[in-house]
């Protein structure tokens, strides 16, 4: 396959420079070989997206797009974790993944798929992982989907 970075310019994703953290948090921490991830939110150029609730102002389809550009953001976090080298990258060990959903919806699953679907993509086997997919009430900012994420490094 090459380097995940030839991976990601064949896939046509552009990893942007990590989010920095608004609060008394870190962006992700290093404990052994894991790195764990804050939760990641569909930003792009420091302009939040598919903010409202899925099923009332956001769609499915639209919440799917929303989880792959916090697929994004995780390996943003990773890559500044494996110092700029994604080849570091052993394992996507879990995804948990938060949708704000109205009150009964149940299609988290499938929504937190576009994050997964794009570990694979960027990872191939190694992004195969364990999976969480949460109904939220409301989350930060009126976002449709949050997710964050343990990955084992060399």
């Amino acid at each position: 396959m090459g380097t995940i970075d030839d991976r990601l310019a064949e896939l046509g994703i552009e990893i942007p420079t990590p989010a920095a953290p608004v609060a008394n948090y870190l962006g992700w921490v290093r404990t052994g070989n894991l790195v764990f991830t804050a939760g990641q939110v569909p930003l792009k150029d420091g302009e939040f997206m598919y903010q409202g609730i899925v099923g009332d102002t956001v769609s499915v389809e639209d919440a799917t797009e929303a989880a792959k550009l916090c697929a994004i953001n995780i390996i943003a976090q990773v890559k500044q974790a494996c110092d700029g080298d994604l080849d570091r990258v052993k394992r996507v060990v879990k995804l948990v993944g938060f949708v704000n959903g109205v009150p009964g919806f149940g299609d988290q699953p499938k929504i937190i798929n576009g994050a997964s679907d794009m570990m694979v993509e960027v990872f191939g086997d190694k992004g195969k992982h364990a999976r969480s997919a949460v109904g939220a009430g409301s989350l930060p900012i009126n976002l449709s989907v949050e997710i964050e994420a343990v990955v084992e490094i060399e």
